[in-house]
C-alpha cells in the first residue's frame, strides 16, 4: 500500500503554512504567498503552468521529487477554493483553470456533497464528507500501490499528522515571518506521535526538512 506524503509544504519560519483571511485575492492568506518564492523560479513550477525555463538547484530538486509515484492527492476544501457553507453552485473548479497539476483522483474534504468534476489531464476531484479516513481509503484504493499526496491546508495536515497517517513530509522553510495565520504545529508533538527528522538540505531561497514516521 502507498505512502501518505506530505510534498513542497511552505512553512515560514515562525511555523505558519497560510495566512489569515483568504479570499479570491488572497488564496493563501495575506502574505502567504511570500512563503512560496522559493519555488516559482524552478523548472518544475514553470513546467506545471506550460511556462519555459527555471532554476534546476536544489530547490528543483525537491519541488520535482514531490511528484514522483504519485496516484492520487488529498486536499481541504479551503485549498480548493475560497467558498464557505453549502455550494450554491457548481460553476467553482478550483483555482488552477481548466487543466489542474495533479494529473491523478483528488478527494476534497467537504461537509457539502457535491458531484464528481472531472478536468483535463486526468484530474477528478471528488467530494468527501465522511471524515479524513475515509477520503484516506478511497484515495489509497484509486492509487491502486502508489503514493498518495496530502496537499494541505494546514488544517487538514494538522488533523492527518494528530492520527499518525502522515508517513513522509517535506517542508520547505522559507526565511519569512508571517505573524499570523494558520500554525502547523502549535499543540502537536511530533515526538510522541513518532516523528524524525531524515533529512536537511539549503536550497536556493529555503531550507528542505524532510520528516518520516518511525
Amino acid at each position: 500500500m502507498g505512502r501518505l506524503r506530505i510534498e513542497s509544504f511552505s512553512l515560514s519560519l515562525d511555523g505558519y503554512g497560510a495566512g489569515p483571511n483568504q479570499d479570491l485575492e488572497n488564496p493563501l492568506g495575506h502574505n502567504g504567498m511570500t512563503i512560496h518564492e522559493w519555488v516559482f523560479p524552478t523548472l518544475t513550477f514553470n513546467k506545471m503552468i506550460g511556462r519555459p525555463g527555471g532554476t534546476t538547484g536544489i530547490d528543483n530538486k525537491f519541488a520535482s521529487q514531490g511528484f514522483e509515484g504519485i496516484g492520487a492527492n488529498i486536499m481541504g476544501r479551503n485549498m480548493f477554493g475560497p467558498i464557505r457553507g453549502s455550494w450554491k453552485d457548481e460553476e467553482w473548479k478550483g483555482w488552477w483553470g481548466p487543466n489542474p497539476p495533479y494529473h491523478t483522483p483528488v478527494f476534497v474534504l467537504s461537509h457539502h456533497e457535491r458531484r464528481p468534476i472531472e478536468m483535463e489531464g486526468g484530474t477528478i476531484f471528488y467530494f468527501v464528507t465522511d471524515g479524513i479516513e475515509s477520503a484516506l481509503k478511497k484515495a489509497q484504493e484509486a492509487a491502486a500501490g502508489k503514493d498518495i499526496r496530502l496537499n494541505g491546508g494546514v488544517s487538514v495536515i494538522r488533523q492527518y499528522l494528530s492520527k499518525g497517517l502522515v508517513d513522509y513530509m517535506h517542508l520547505a522553510v522559507s526565511p519569512k515571518l508571517l505573524g499570523a495565520g494558520e500554525n502547523l504545529f502549535a499543540g502537536l508533538d511530533l515526538v510522541k506521535l513518532g516523528y524524525s527528522v531524515k533529512e536537511n538540505a539549503s536550497g536556493e531561497k529555503a531550507n528542505h526538512v524532510i520528516f518520516e514516521k518511525s
